[in-house]
């Protein structure tokens, strides 16, 4: 039987053998990190390893990762534990940033789905108090890169802190958290190749944060509760294997020239701004996400209606809607993301089968139009 094209990887990426092999291994070895017994001692270098893994990936200090449950647990651990009151966080953040603090402001976004810096700067100058700036620096619906350097710049001049969600952005984009200039970045195992349920917050050195929940002592006394050693290793694993990046650009540039040239009236949301190599989110003028999503299934490509949500359902996207896109058009809009074992073939039978069903949406609009 023909393996699935699996074009999904924004929503979560195959587990990358390396991750696999660690975990297994892992698992094997068993022992609590905190013990100090030789099985103990064992498990805590394990940790620490992958700890130095992760920490090259973001390109900090390994003192500076703080291993978590994932991205989300990530985000809400720097908004409820920054220690600022007053919080900014874009438009377009992902429901775990834009969840977090019932009273967060909410920084404008263009139509490419950029941060309004001006909007920013002139939120900033209102401050009563040192603010807590939230800024992802790619979208995990459309790819859009966010000018984070300039957040941080004019956060800097308000007294703010800025913590970035690279979610989506690790693995696919060259990055450190110096070189950003942020004090808190979120990373999570799953989007790049690693096990769901672990993931870790990178927080500067120097940058308050306090824990959100009581326990042991681990993690530097900045997250309680046994280290999920298997979780662990196999986001060293991945972290290091997708260190030298792979470009994605290619097959994503492909996908999009012969979409839009199938289909005249299509659209790619965010066309107009930096993105992902291996992100699109595309229209099929006249044709639901849902119609396209399940054809797509039927004929073994796996692709998303924007983001994955937790009761499996298509949702109205909260992004388009910050981007300013009719509801019609954003209905009809699918996300495709490309990872790290996509291939060429990938892209053909995702070529083939959107023809087919944009031809067959058109010949029943004909047909519906002579009935009428």
């Amino acid at each position: 039987m023909r393996a699935p094209a699996y074009l999904d990887h924004n929503a979560t990426s195959p587990l990358r053998p390396e991750a696999l092999d660690a975990m297994v291994a892992a698992l094997r070895a068993g022992g609590n990190p905190s013990a100090v017994h030789s099985a103990g001692r064992k498990a805590r270098g394990l940790v620490e390893a992958s700890r130095r893994r992760v920490a090259a990936l973001a390109g900090c200090l390994p003192g500076e990762v703080v291993f978590t449950s994932g991205g989300t647990e990530a985000n809400n651990l720097t908004l409820s534990g920054s220690g600022r009151r007053r919080v900014l966080v874009s438009a377009v953040e992902h429901d775990s940033v834009l969840k977090a603090s019932a009273d967060a402001e909410i920084i404008r976004v263009d139509r490419d789905g950029v941060v309004d810096l001006g909007a920013l700067e002139r939120m900033l100058s209102q401050a009563a108090e040192p603010a807590l700036v939230s800024v992802m620096l790619a979208n995990n619906e459309t790819g859009v890169i966010q000018p984070v350097g300039e957040v941080v710049r004019l956060a800097r001049r308000a007294g703010a802190l800025v913590h970035c969600d690279a979610v989506q952005a690790a693995g696919k984009l060259e990055f450190d958290i110096h070189g950003l200039g942020v004090d808190y970045l979120s990373l999570s195992a799953h989007k790049l190749g690693g096990p769901t349920g672990i993931g870790a917050l990178v927080v500067r050195s120097g940058a308050p944060l306090t824990p959100d929940r009581r326990g042991g002592g681990q993690e530097a006394n900045r997250r309680a509760g046994t280290e999920n050693l298997a979780g662990i290793a196999g986001f060293g694993a991945a972290a290091e294997a997708a260190q030298p990046g792979l470009s994605m650009a290619p097959l994503r540039d492909r996908l999009e020239a012969a979409l839009l040239q199938l289909a005249p009236g299509a659209r790619v949301f965010g066309a107009g701004a930096p993105r992902l190599g291996n992100t699109s989110c595309i229209s099929m003028p006249g044709v639901k996400a849902e119609t396209q999503v399940m054809a797509l299934d039927l004929a073994g490509v796996c692709v998303s209606a924007g983001a994955a949500c937790s009761s499996g359902k298509v949702q109205r996207s909260a992004v388009l809607d910050a981007m300013g896109v009719e509801p019609a058009e954003a209905a009809t809009a699918i996300r495709v993301s490309l990872g790290w074992n996509s291939e060429s073939g990938d892209i053909d039978r995702l070529i083939g089968t959107w023809r087919d069903l944009y031809i067959r949406a058109g010949k029943s609009d004909i047909d519906n139009a002579r009935a009428a």
